[in-house]
Parts: C-alpha cells; structure tokens; sequence
C-alpha cells in the first residue's frame, strides 16, 4: 500500500465545497490519544517488567498489528503470545512477518531491560515451535535477572524516534562510508545469529531491485484479496484511530477532511479504477523512482527461531539507520509467501544470490527521509492478559 500519510490531492479540489465549518472541524481532530505510548514509555510502573513492556511495545510489526500479548509470571518472568487475531492470512499465510514483529518486540524489552541493569533470559518457543502457522503456545518465555555485568545498548537511545519512514526520499545515494557506519552499528552478523544484512547502491542493482518492488508492490495491489486485507484494516480518521490504534493510519486534516466528505472510503480504496486506488498506483510509483539504496537481510534459515532473530535484527538496523540521521522503509511485498507472487519471490532470491535453506527476510528502501509522527499504540495495559 502507499505512504498513508500523503494526500491524495486529486480530491482537494472537491473540499473547497465543503465549507469552512467542517475545515473548523477537522482542524480540532487529533491522534494524541492513540500516540500516548510513546510518551508514557520512560515512566515507572512499579515493576521492571511493565518498564521495559511500555517500550516493546513501540517495536515496527506488519500493518502495525501489534500481535504481542504478555502474561506476566511470578515475580521477574513473563511469557510472550501471538494474539492470532492479529494474524495477516491474505499476505503472511504462515505468520512468519507476524514472528519477525514478535522478535522485534523482544529485542526492544532486551534493550529496556538492560538500560535498568536488568539480563533478559529469552527462550523462544518453549514449547516447541508452531507449523505451519502461529498457535496458542507461548512465542518466547522472558525472564528478568539483576546483573551488574549487564551494560546498556548504544542503540535503545534512539527508540522513541525510530520510525519507518513511508515517503518519497531525497533522491541522492547514501555514501559508502555512511553505509558500512549502519553495518557496524546495528551489527547483524556479528551476533552468531547465522544472519547477516546487505545493501547496494550500486545503480544496476537498484535498477533491477526497484523494477522488482515495483511488480511486487502490484501484485499485492491488483489481486483483490490481498489488496483488501490492507484497505480493511486501514483507519481513516481520529476517530477510527483513536478507537482502534492498529493497523494502517491515515490521519491528517486533509485525509480527515475527505473522509469526512465523501471524498474517500473504503469502497472506493477497493474499487479498481476509481481515483483514489489510482491515486495510489502513482504516489507508490513515485517512493520508488526516488530510492537510490536498498537492504536487505539474509537468515541461513528459516525456522521460527530464525524469524524471531531476524525481528530482534530488523529493529537493531532500524535504530541504526535513525542514528545515523538514514530513513528506513520495508518494502517486503515481494517475500509475501501467496500464491500469486511466486514467481517474483523466486525471482528476486536469485537476484539477490540466496539460495535455500537461507532466505531473504526483510528488504528496505534506505534513503534520506523527512521526519515523520509515532505510529498508533494500543496501551500496555490492553496487551496482558491474564494466568
């Protein structure tokens, strides 16, 4: 899908009609609500475990699902669940995106924990790993120990300004010495995961791996199933924000403005032809005309352990890119395992030289971004459950 923060100018003639009483409106319209995660992280709940929970929980996940759920165990232990209604069946079949969000939340808990002196004890799947889909067991098992050897991760600084930045880029390549500073900080590869990231500016390659995002991204647009999978969890409006903090954001006066006028829904998101499902095809286009540097980042394998691993990486890039002033893009339509995009999918791992049992588990546009807001949250409190 496209950036969900551009407008879609080609209905901004038609709110001249509307009147400045609804632009009054609209202007007092906001999403702080569904925003306030990243401001209460950093305050003390009375438990090291809720301290460090309140920042996993801002960890990047597909369509911002946020799958985690937590229950907390004794004293210093909780164990971690896939919320399966969070599940993405049309695009992510066996959940293995799902996973990869899970592993980031637990590498951003690690990093949490350890800024508080506090080694987090991570069992994945401790009751075995769930095929071919995500089920009710626990993902991983976490337990808090005191360490005084345990030393804060020069990354975790940079966890409230990372983003994923889903906008046309400055259209200038990313210097060599810049690129191998992201390869050191983030460190993928160094970790004896058996993972290791890549990137290219090189001008063939980002031909050829832009033509190939470019008929990914199609793909997932034009078969209808997938296309709405994304538009029904898109919300349009602070209202639909605020009340349900996941999935796709579009907010802003203007986007607020044309929902509110008619201009655009969800039938319309869905109807091939229609202005704004053109409006997309262009302003996705046009991200991509402008990328000049992609990454991507191998596993030698692909079992769930290796999912998680990749997750715990992914926001470790992430964060480096942000402190490295870099904006960071997942453009993962072509590693969707449905059926439609299997060829594109075999076509872009002999592109990039993987060949199984390794496989290619995240691929990202990097570049030089504007800066954008946090993304919804649903609040701590509403991911535990209970024993």
């Amino acid at each position: 899908m496209p950036t969900r923060r551009k407008i879609l100018m080609t209905g901004g003639a038609s709110l001249l009609l509307l009147g400045s009483g609804l632009g009054g409106y609209v202007g007092t319209r906001s999403i702080a609500r569904a925003q306030e995660p990243w401001q209460r992280a950093g305050q003390s709940f009375g438990d090291p475990r809720l301290d460090a929970l309140a920042y996993a929980i801002l960890a990047p996940n597909p369509h911002n699902r946020q799958p985690w759920l937590v229950r907390l165990e004794a004293e210093d232990s909780f164990s971690l669940f896939c919320d399966l209604d969070k599940r993405l069946p049309e695009t992510d079949p066996p959940n293995r995106q799902i996973t990869i969000g899970l592993g980031a939340f637990l590498e951003l808990f690690r990093q949490a924990a350890a800024e508080k002196g506090f080694r987090a004890d991570i069992t994945p799947f401790p009751d075995g790993e769930p095929q071919p889909v995500l089920d009710d067991r626990p993902v991983a098992h976490v337990s808090l120990v005191a360490d005084p050897a345990t030393r804060p991760d020069p990354l975790f600084a940079t966890t409230l300004e990372r983003r994923s930045i889903k906008e046309a880029y400055a259209a200038r390549a990313i210097d060599d010495q810049t690129l191998s500073q992201l390869l050191e900080l983030a460190g993928t590869g160094n970790d004896g995961s058996g993972q290791s990231f890549l990137t290219s500016g090189e001008s063939e390659m980002v031909d050829s791996l832009r033509n190939l995002t470019w008929r990914a991204w199609q793909v997932e647009y034009d078969v209808p199933r997938t296309h709405r999978e994304s538009v029904d969890l898109m919300r349009i409006g602070a209202g639909e924000i605020n009340a349900s903090p996941d999935g796709i954001d579009m907010s802003g006066p203007m986007m607020e403005a044309m929902y509110l006028g008619g201009i655009i829904s969800r039938e319309k998101l869905s109807e091939k032809g229609s202005t704004v499902y053109n409006s997309g095809i262009d302003m996705y286009r046009e991200i991509l005309e402008q990328t000049r540097n992609y990454g991507w980042l191998v596993s030698a394998g692909n079992s769930r352990t290796d999912q998680l691993m990749s997750g715990m990486n992914w926001v470790r890039i992430n964060q480096a890119a942000t402190k490295l002033g870099l904006a960071m893009h997942p453009v993962s339509q072509i590693l969707q395992e449905f059926p439609e995009m299997a060829d594109l999918y075999r076509e872009f791992h002999a592109r990039v030289a993987v060949e199984e049992p390794a496989r290619v588990q995240g691929l990202f546009r990097l570049g030089y971004g504007p800066v954008a807001p946090p993304s919804p949250r649903w609040p701590l409190e509403s991911r535990l459950v209970d024993a």
